[in-house]
Parts: structure tokens; C-alpha cells; sequence
């Protein structure tokens, strides 16, 4: 695959395009075209009219397209997995488990595509036949983060496309190229021609035209919760389908009947995974008092086995972040932290590789006064936190906005239905620190956000539901 052959990728800067930066090394990999307003209305109208043929198709027809579209992915992942990895910093096995995860969206919604079925219900009078029909929406947009390129992407143009839909897609400008891989591997698929459609750009310009736009009939977003709130207002005049991945804070709790191993382990997976660039990792981590110190010490033998470095070396485990603006966001929560009495364990600074690379970070005596106990760091820092009680641990992890995804650890099978079903999140990790695939309903509650990807549920936030009444 030669992404310089994209019409919106060049290898030197060009009028009206913005650079792709490697985090790891500061160096521009590509330029990408920035898509206007008047060339998005005309790419949603030829969307528009892909999406009618795209929808007539059998479903067994589109099963088999995206199911091609799976199998490229898996064909191409070593060199999606470089794309991601040179231009969003993680670690080049993370970056192909991604595209691995990415795929099986892509897999799991083409089977989908012909499950797609209505109703027939019981009817109210003799000379009368009622059904139930699903309908794909229209043409629909998304608009995706930085954080895990193409998985994001996946999730939802899987479903988009196996029930009759068309969709275009902002990507995040950090890491575009994903996206146009992407794009170009559904095309070979046998993907209809503007059925996906890769757009960039600035933001609130695009942004803009998808949500006032009649003819976009549902917007999917995956990212900050104060940016959720501002799409919510934008798609209120035409009234969309809305698909809201937004903010978390998740707690990880410790009881100290977990076991201790285990536990220290989901810390890692949950936290320290892209660098703690993830919604889902663990922003609080709570453990009980019995176990507190025992915790701390088994996370200083962990932290200490990471490997820092450019994603691309060997046996590396922990890249840079994306930004200068996410190492201020660090700075800024480990510098509260200290100030109100918290004490620094490992870590806390940057890293002597300089650009965006930071230390892993773990900090003991944390409170809930403190802004890592209130926003998301979305960055390497472990914030530990003491509790005493079910009731204490319960009232903490439920004191925010935010409800994604919540952890906890215990061996007592009482405490484990008790304290899910008192967690008031979206997702729930029971232990363990890894809870994502494509089987299960991906999404939060409060301002974490609106609706599911994924799973049996993701196909439904993509389809109409028509009721016909038939008078025989």
C-alpha cells in the first residue's frame, strides 16, 4: 500500500495542508490536505447518493465486502501497526494488537449485516397484519480520536456499513495516516465509492457543516466530554442520531481480600497501556487500607521494569505522549498533587529522552481534594488513594460526572455482585484491567456519554425502526 498515492497525502507541504508530527522523534511524516466547507457538502451529497445503492445491496453482498475489508486488515497489520506506531507513539506490539482489535469489529459487524431483522407482532384485529422493519439511517459521520486510531474508526464504520449506511469520518489530525489506510483498504474491498470517506481539517469547520447538515442523519464522537456537550448542541436544529463516547474517570479499587498479584497487574494493564492514553485506564486507584503499602511496593518493582522509548525499538513498552499539551496536563496534576500532600513515589518528571516522553509516575496519600481525583490526566501517572470501608471506597469511586468504566478486585463472590451493580458506570471490570472487544457493549452513563459500540447492541444505533400496520 502506497499512501502517497492518496489524493489528500503528500510527502512535502503543499498550500492548504498541515504536517503529521512523530512524537517520538519530532519529525514530519506526511502532509494532509484540509478538506473545506464547500468540498465536505459536495463529498455528503455523493454520500448520499452511494448510501441508496450501498443499501439495496443483499445483505449477504455487504457481509461479503466487509468481510474482505477484515481480511486486508489483517493482511496489512505489521504496516498499519508501523503507521500508528510513528504517528502516535505507542509501542510497535500495542500498535498491533490495535489493528488486531480494529479488525475484529470489522469481522464482527459483517456477520451482523445479515441479522439485521424486523418483527412480526400479534395483531389487534382479524383483517390486520403488523410488522416491524429495520432501516439503515442514511449518510453518518464520526468524528475520532488520537488515542487509538483505527480501532475507534472500526468500531464505528463496522456497523455504519453493515446495515445500509454511508459514513464519512473526521480523524484526529494527529493521526490521520490510520485513517487513510484505512479508506484505501475498503475500497480494495469492494466498499461502494463513497460509502467511507476520509475527511481533515480544521475542526470546528467540519464539525460545523456534519452537524448542521440535513443529509447527516446520525454523528458518532469519541472524545472529551466538553466537546460532547458543544456537538450535542451543534445536532439539536436537525435533530440527529447520537453516538457520545466522551470523558471518564475510572476507579480502580483494591480490596484486601484480592489477590495481590492479580491486582497489581490490572493496575498495569489499565494504567500504563499507551502510556495511560486510554479512556478506560485506571484515573483513581483505591486500595484498602490492610494492603496499601504492599500495593505501593509491588508497583515500584513494576514501574521500574518499563521500557521507555520510541515505540519502534525492540522490547520497548512504554512510548511518548502525544503532545506537549498532555505532558503540561501531567506536570499539572502531579504538582497539585504534591502541593496538597501527596507524596511522590517513582517517576514525576520528564523523561531524559526529552520531547514528549515522561517518566511513569506513582503517587501515594492521594485525596479526593486533589484534580487527579476530579479530572481525566490521560497520561503515565498512578494516583494511590487509601479507603477503609466497602461504603468509603463505594462513595469515592462514584463522586464524579463521569461514568465509563469502573475496576475492582475482591475474591469474595457476594462483594463482586454487590459492588457492580452499585458502581455507577457503563462498564465494569471485575478482576481484571482489561475489559474491550467486540462482543461486549462499549459505552458510559452520566457525561461519559450516549449509546453502545459494539457488540449485538452497536448495529442498532444505526438503524430506524419502521412499523407497518397492513389492513388485508
Amino acid at each position: 500500500m502506497d499512501l502517497l498515492n492518496h489524493p489528500h497525502i503528500f510527502k512535502e507541504r503543499q498550500n492548504d495542508s498541515f504536517e503529521v508530527i512523530n512524537p517520538s522523534t519530532q519529525e514530519a511524516l506526511a502532509y494532509i490536505k484540509n478538506t473545506h466547507q464547500q468540498e465536505l457538502q459536495n463529498l455528503i451529497q455523493k454520500a448520499k447518493i452511494a448510501q441508496k445503492q450501498w443499501a439495496t445491496m443483499l445483505p449477504e453482498d455487504r457481509c461479503d465486502r466487509i468481510y474482505k475489508f477484515y481480511s486486508l486488515i489483517l493482511e496489512n497489520r505489521d504496516f498499519l501497526a508501523e503507521i500508528m506506531t510513528k504517528e502516535q507513539g505507542k509501542p510497535l506490539e500495542q500498535a498491533k494488537s490495535e489493528i488486531t482489535y480494529a479488525a475484529s469489529f470489522v469481522k464482527w459487524f459483517a456477520t451482523e449485516a445479515r441479522r439485521v431483522d424486523g418483527d412480526i407482532l400479534s395483531p389487534k384485529a382479524k383483517t390486520q397484519k403488523l410488522l416491524t422493519l429495520k432501516q439503515p439511517i442514511g449518510v453518518c459521520a464520526a468524528i475520532t480520536p488520537w488515542n487509538f486510531p483505527s480501532s475507534m474508526i472500526t468500531r464505528k464504520i463496522a456497523p455504519a456499513l453493515a446495515s445500509g449506511c454511508a459514513i464519512i469520518v473526521k480523524s484526529a489530525s494527529q493521526t490521520p495516516l490510520s485513517a487513510y489506510a484505512l479508506e484505501i483498504l475498503a475500497k480494495e474491498a469492494g466498499i461502494l465509492e463513497n460509502c467511507f470517506i476520509v475527511v481533515n481539517g480544521d475542526s470546528t469547520e467540519i464539525s460545523d457543516v456534519l452537524c448542521q447538515s440535513n443529509d447527516i442523519k446520525k454523528l458518532s464522537f469519541t472524545g472529551s466530554t466538553e466537546v460532547g456537550r458543544l456537538l450535542y448542541q451543534k445536532c439539536a436544529p436537525t435533530i440527529k442520531k447520537l453516538s457520545l463516547e466522551l470523558g471518564g474517570n475510572a476507579p480502580f479499587i483494591v480490596f484486601d481480600d484480592a489477590n495481590l498479584e492479580e491486582a497489581v497487574n490490572g493496575i498495569m494493564d489499565s494504567k500504563f497501556r499507551n502510556s495511560g492514553q486510554t479512556c478506560v485506564c485506571a484515573n483513581r486507584i483505591y486500595v484498602q487500607s490492610g494492603i496499601y503499602d504492599k500495593i505501593c511496593e509491588a508497583l515500584i518493582e513494576k514501574i521500574q521494569t518499563l521500557k521507555i522509548g520510541d515505540g519502534l525499538e525492540s522490547g520497548v513498552n512504554q512510548g511518548p505522549l502525544i503532545d506537549e499539551k498532555a505532558l503540561l496536563k501531567v506536570e499539572e496534576h502531579i504538582s497539585d498533587a504534591l502541593n496538597r500532600g501527596a507524596k511522590l513515589v517513582i517517576g514525576g518528571k520528564r523523561h531524559h529522552l526529552g520531547g514528549n516522553f515522561f517518566q511513569p509516575t506513582l503517587l501515594k496519600d492521594v485525596t479526593q481534594q486533589m484534580k487527579v481525583a476530579k479530572e481525566e490526566t490521560f497520561g503515565p501517572l498512578a494516583p494511590l488513594f487509601r479507603f477503609e470501608s466497602e461504603e468509603e471506597a463505594l462513595f469515592f469511586a462514584n463522586d464524579t460526572e463521569f461514568g465509563l468504566a469502573a475496576y475492582f478486585f475482591t475474591q469474595d463472590y457476594k462483594r463482586q455482585w454487590r459492588v457492580a451493580e452499585s458502581l455507577e458506570y457503563g462498564m465494569i471490570g471485575i478482576n481484571t484491567g482489561l475489559i474491550s472487544n467486540e462482543v461486549a457493549p462499549f459505552g458510559g452513563i452520566k457525561q461519559s456519554g450516549l449509546g453502545r459500540e459494539g457488540s449485538k447492541y452497536g448495529i442498532e444505533e444505526y438503524l430506524e425502526l419502521k412499523y407497518l400496520c397492513l389492513n388485508l
